[in-house]
C-alpha cells in the first residue's frame, strides 16, 4: 500500500484553504477597500461584461501563494525569497490599477522593469541555456543577460494581461503551461520546484472555480501581473535545471502570450496607434466577435476561452513530443507564429464584411 507523503498532505490541505480564501474574498470584495475593486468600466475596450464584478483574483491569489511559501519553507527549508519578491512586488503594481490608482502606461512599465531588473541583478537570475549559439555568446555579457531575461519577463507579464478580460481564458491558459512545465521537473526529479508549480495550479484552479464559465471574480491587473511574473519564473527555473529539453520548446509554450504583445504592438504602430493605448483587436476579442455572429451562441464569452486554449493546446501537442529535438522546436516556434498572424489576417478580413471594426 502507497504510503502518502507529507508533501501531498501539505498540498491536499492548501488545497482546501486556497477554495475558502477565494470564497471568503469573493463573498466580501464589494465590502473591500469602499467598493474600489468592483469592475463597473462596461465602455472600456477590452470590456466584455455587463455586470459589477469585483476585481479581486489577484489579491486572493496572493494571499494564497504567500501561504504557499510558508509551506514550501516548512517541508524544504528554504524560502523562496526570489519568487515572494517579484510576485508580490508587481500584485501591488497591479492592484494599485484594481484600485483605479491612475499610474500612465509608460510609468507602469517603468514601475515592472525597475522591479524585475532589481529582482534579476539581485537574485543573479539568467538564462543559462539557449538553442542558437550566438544568443549563448552573447548571454555571456551580464548587461545582455540582465536585458535578455527582463524582456522575457516583460512580454510574459504584459501578455497575460492582454489576453485577461474573457471568462476563464487566462487561468487555463496558465494552467496549461504549468500543468506541462510540472511534467518535465516531475520527469526529471526537481521535487523541489514541482512541489511550488503545483501550488500556483491549486491556485489557479480555485479562481477559476469562481471565474468560469461565469464570472464571480475577475483576476484584475494584479492577477495578471502574478501569475505572469511566477509563470515566467517557472519558465527559466526549468530550463536552467532540465538541460535535455530545448530551449525552444519553451519559446513554443509561450508563443501566445509573447506574440499577443509583440504583434498587437506593431500592429497599433502600423496604423498610427500608440502601442500603450487598449483596443479591441486582439485575436481572443476577434475570435469572440466572430463567434458572436457565425453561432450566436449564448455563453459566446467563456466558449471563447475554451476553443482558443483548445487551438492552442492542439498547435503545441506536437513539440511536447519532440520537446528535446532543438532542431524540430525552432522551425515548430516558426510555425506557431505564422499560423496565429494566418488566423488573425483570416478573421479580421471576415469580421470587416460583416461589422465595422
Amino acid at each position: 500500500m502507497q504510503t502518502i507523503t507529507p508533501e501531498l498532505s501539505f498540498l491536499s490541505f492548501f488545497a482546501l484553504i486556497a477554495f475558502f480564501v477565494f470564497l471568503i474574498i469573493q463573498k466580501n470584495s464589494t465590502n473591500l477597500f469602499n467598493s474600489k475593486l468592483l469592475d463597473i468600466d462596461f465602455g472600456k475596450p477590452q470590456s466584455f461584461h455587463d455586470e459589477s464584478i469585483p476585481r479581486s483574483g489577484g489579491l486572493a491569489g496572493i494571499i494564497c501563494f504567500i501561504l504557499a511559501i510558508i509551506i514550501f519553507k516548512i517541508l524544504f527549508f528554504e524560502f523562496l525569497f526570489d519568487y515572494l519578491i517579484i510576485s508580490l512586488s508587481l500584485f501591488l503594481i497591479g492592484f494599485s490599477d484594481d484600485l483605479k490608482i491612475q499610474i500612465t502606461p509608460n510609468r507602469r512599465l517603468i514601475l515592472m522593469s525597475l522591479v524585475v531588473i532589481t529582482t534579476i541583478i539581485f537574485f543573479s537570475l539568467s538564462i543559462e541555456k539557449v538553442d542558437l549559439i550566438f544568443l549563448n555568446k552573447l548571454l555571456d555579457n551580464k548587461l545582455f543577460s540582465y536585458l535578455f531575461v527582463l524582456l522575457c519577463f516583460l512580454f510574459v507579464i504584459n501578455g497575460a494581461n492582454l489576453i485577461d478580460g474573457f471568462n476563464g481564458l487566462l487561468a487555463i491558459h496558465l494552467i496549461i503551461i504549468n500543468l506541462i512545465l510540472l511534467n518535465i521537473n516531475l520527469f526529471y526529479q526537481n521535487q523541489d520546484l514541482s512541489f511550488i508549480i503545483i501550488s500556483q495550479i491549486i491556485i489557479l484552479f480555485s479562481f477559476l472555480l469562481f471565474n468560469f464559465p461565469k464570472a464571480k471574480i475577475f483576476f484584475g491587473d494584479s492577477g495578471a501581473y502574478l501569475f505572469g511574473s511566477l509563470t515566467a519564473l517557472n519558465i527559466i527555473k526549468t530550463n536552467n535545471s532540465v538541460e535535455e529539453v530545448s530551449s525552444f520548446f519553451f519559446c513554443i509554450l509561450l508563443f501566445y502570450l509573447f506574440f499577443e504583445v509583440f504583434f498587437s504592438f506593431f500592429r497599433k504602430i502600423i496604423n498610427n496607434q500608440s502601442p500603450f493605448k487598449p483596443d479591441n483587436k486582439h485575436l481572443h476579442m476577434l475570435i469572440y466577435k466572430y463567434i458572436k455572429i457565425v453561432f450566436n451562441f449564448k455563453n459566446s464569452n467563456s466558449i471563447n476561452s475554451i476553443l482558443i486554449n483548445l487551438g492552442y493546446l492542439l498547435l503545441i501537442f506536437p513539440a511536447i513530443y519532440f520537446k528535446e529535438n532543438g532542431i524540430f522546436c525552432r522551425y515548430w516556434f516558426i510555425f506557431t507564429l505564422t499560423i496565429y498572424v494566418f488566423f488573425y489576417l483570416k478573421i479580421i478580413s471576415f469580421l470587416k464584411n460583416k461589422i465595422d471594426i
